[in-house]
């Protein structure tokens, strides 16, 4: 072994992997695709049917329910849709989400 030019004990190299950019194939690692499993599976919900329940049961947080958001479901619950004020703007937010929509 010389002592100016050591070799490593490792050789093998490792694979590059191509960093993650936006709108391009997910990252890849020894030709396989690398799936993110969040342990949650999103369920696209309606426009119309959150409107719907934003409309008539917003102040019982019923729309916030339908999204899976049970926290802010209890919130409206128990403060009558933020006093009022959540329902309108969670309605207003609504009209202008797509059809369907994965929260």
């Amino acid at each position: 072994m010389d002592h100016q030019n050591p070799q490593p004990y490792h050789t093998q190299q490792e694979p590059y992997c191509e960093p993650y950019q936006q709108h391009s194939a997910p990252p890849q690692y020894n030709n396989q695709t690398v799936i993110v499993n969040t342990g949650f599976a999103q369920k696209p919900k309606s426009k119309w049917a959150a409107l719907a329940l934003c409309f008539f049961f917003g102040f019982l947080g019923a729309h916030k329910f339908y999204e899976e958001k049970t926290g802010m479901g209890i919130l409206y619950l128990f403060t009558a849709g933020l006093f009022g004020i959540g329902v309108i703007i969670d309605f207003i937010v609504l009209l202008f989400k797509p059809s369907q929509y994965t929260v």
